[in-house]
């Protein structure tokens, strides 16, 4: 996996994104500042949260708040569809820290059968199609 400038506020791993990882029209992650962002990353209200930006934080746990409305919505709909939780890894990288919350997704989600990258979003290494889950 990338490093922690991959990971977003709110704890999603942007380097096992499908947007990240395909080749047409790369997302280049939620923390990178680019001219012609996607507008789901634009609009993202969890990346504009007021919070985040008043006191500079880099992820949501340091906020009194969490888990916030937008954040119990967003990790329903990513334990529900895709197999991970933003709240768990809030509470990883909160307790463990970003090193090792990298190295935890490093064995999560390398391809057992070629070492490529399999995508949270398909749960398919993009190098040999292997499938982890389905969707």
């Amino acid at each position: 996996m990338k490093d922690e400038e991959l990971i977003a506020p709110c704890g999603m791993n942007c380097s096992i994104c499908n947007g990240y990882l395909r080749e047409k029209n790369t997302c280049p992650g939620c923390r990178e500042i680019h001219p012609n962002e996607p507008v789901a990353r634009s609009r993202c209200i969890i990346k504009n949260c007021e919070e985040l930006k008043k006191n500079n934080w880099k992820f949501c746990f340091k906020c009194s708040k969490l888990p916030c409305r937008r954040m119990k919505s967003l990790d329903k709909r990513y334990r529900t569809k895709y197999h991970m939780s933003m709240l768990e890894n809030q509470e990883y990288i909160k307790k463990h820290g970003i090193k090792k919350f990298l190295e935890k997704e490093k064995k999560k989600w390398t391809c057992p059968k070629c070492g490529g990258i399999v995508t949270c979003h398909g749960g398919v290494c993009m190098d040999c199609g292997y499938v982890k889950f389905k969707n």
